[in-house]
């Protein structure tokens, strides 16, 4: 057995208090780190308040824009035919009849031919009253005439003055008139065009303007004048141009109208010219071929409204040869009761209880008669030939042999 080294004891005594000093460090540790994790935890501070956005104010409404005006209905074409109507009168005077029409409760409007030659004429209303209106400004040129009354019409319509400057082919017009002595007749048609004819400028249209027409409005949609109508330019003697019956109808354009009521020369309405749009007049005619134009148009105008009442007795004749009279007639007649100036002409007898009747038609047809003869021979002095007298009964039917025209 070996004897023990000196200092071995020492060191295994030491050994184990090193052994012990690790574990007690170990669990100081252990016991730390579960402190730091296992103690309470300080309350956290308080989150600083967000900061308070204010709320938008509600916008204030938005002011309406302001309603734009409404437009006004546009009148009914009946409407614009019955405030025209009812501005439009009969002009008689000594030589014939035609048309004017208000604008304004003492002045009136009409074509210088309607009121040639006189100094005061008598207007006939829509209603059948009358009044006595003297001639104002007149203008030849313009085939333009206005007529004042002594004092105005309480209330009486009239036609607002438009102009022509504006107008475009296809616009709708309203002639209104008297045409072969029929008061308040309306024809509707279409500018076709704004013309030249020498220094006037004139409406051309399709709505129909006859004789009685002359001197009444024509209208836009909206019964403005645009045009005084008038049968005397329709039927110029323009080189390859026929008025009336070929649907070439004019109007003499309102602004000259304007011009005359506003004490200018009527030449001042006139519209720019449209070299395209141009009708040249005929050289200027002669006082004696005025004259003879003038008693030639006049002539037609009292033969067609003869010829209006000429088929009303060709209806009542008709009537009576079927009930009332028992024969026959003998002869070939223009109009059936031309026969009664024609002896032998009635080969029979008149039944019971219709003399009354034939003796009505008898005075009718006398009366016409008388008027026909008058008219021609009013046409003579004018210097109407008598060929175009001629042609023109027959045109109408009132070339009766019996009658020594």
């Amino acid at each position: 057995m070996m004897p023990p080294r000196p200092g071995s004891d020492q060191r295994r005594a030491k050994g184990p208090v090193w052994a012990w000093g690790g574990w007690i460090l170990g669990g100081i540790a252990v016991a730390v780190l579960a402190w730091t994790q296992l103690r309470p935890k300080p309350p956290a501070p308080p989150l600083a308040a967000a900061p308070e956005i204010p709320a938008p104010e509600p916008a204030a409404p938005a002011a309406a824009a302001p309603a734009a005006p409404a437009r006004p209905e546009a009148a009914s074409l009946e409407e614009v035919v019955g405030k025209g109507i009812a501005a439009v009168v009969v002009v008689e005077t000594d030589r014939g009849r035609g048309s004017a029409f208000f604008v304004s409760g003492d002045t009136l409007l009409t074509n210088g031919h309607v009121v040639s030659g006189s100094s005061y004429v008598t207007i006939r209303k829509s209603s059948g009253e009358t009044a006595t209106a003297f001639v104002g400004a007149t203008s030849a040129d313009y085939d333009l005439a206005v007529l004042k009354l002594s004092s105005a019409i309480p209330g009486q319509v009239t036609i607002p003055l438009g102009s022509a400057a504006a107008l475009r082919a296809g616009q709708e017009v309203l002639a209104i008139g008297s045409p072969l002595g029929l008061q308040n007749s309306v024809t509707r048609g279409i500018v076709s065009s704004v013309r030249q004819m020498g220094v006037v400028t004139v409406v051309q249209t399709d709505a129909a303007i006859n004789p009685g027409n002359s001197g009444g409005p024509l209208l836009d949609r909206s019964g403005r004048a645009i045009g005084i109508n008038t049968f005397i330019l329709s039927h110029s003697p323009i080189p390859g141009v026929q008025g009336g019956s070929q649907g070439l109808n004019f109007a003499v354009a309102i602004d000259h109208a304007k011009a005359l009521l506003e004490g200018r020369p009527p030449s001042e309405g006139a519209l720019a010219a449209d070299p395209g749009h141009t009708l040249d007049r005929p050289p200027a005619l002669s006082e004696s071929d005025r004259q003879q134009l003038q008693g030639g148009r006049l002539y037609e105008g009292r033969l067609a409204q003869l010829a209006a009442g000429a088929d009303t007795l060709d209806q009542h004749w008709s009537r009576l040869m079927a009930a009332g009279f028992q024969g026959r007639v003998e002869g070939t007649f223009e109009r059936g009761w031309y026969a009664i100036w024609t002896d032998g002409a009635l080969q029979g007898s008149l039944l019971r209880g219709y003399e009354p009747t034939m003796a009505q038609v008898r005075a009718n047809a006398e009366m016409i008669r008388k008027l026909a003869i008058d008219a021609d021979e009013d046409a003579r002095k004018a210097g109407v030939l008598p060929g175009v007298r001629r042609d023109l009964r027959q045109k109408y039917r009132l070339d009766c042999p019996a009658w020594g025209l």
